[in-house]
């Protein structure tokens, strides 16, 4: 019983490893992070002025 539960851990752990990966690549640096999220603060921005101007 006790190896199951490693077993379920070690799993969860590289499941987690694998799913942040792209993102730990693609923001590597904290200004490439500051980036990314300015980015997406500028496209919700222009996506509400959109929907305010009626499309």
């Amino acid at each position: 019983m006790r190896n199951h539960r490693y077993s379920a851990r070690a799993l969860l752990l590289a499941l987690a490893l694998a799913a942040l990966a792209p993102a730990l690549s693609a923001c590597n640096t904290t200004a490439g992070a500051g980036q990314d999220l300015s980015s997406a603060g500028r496209a919700v921005t222009n996506s509400a002025d959109k929907v305010k101007n009626g499309l």
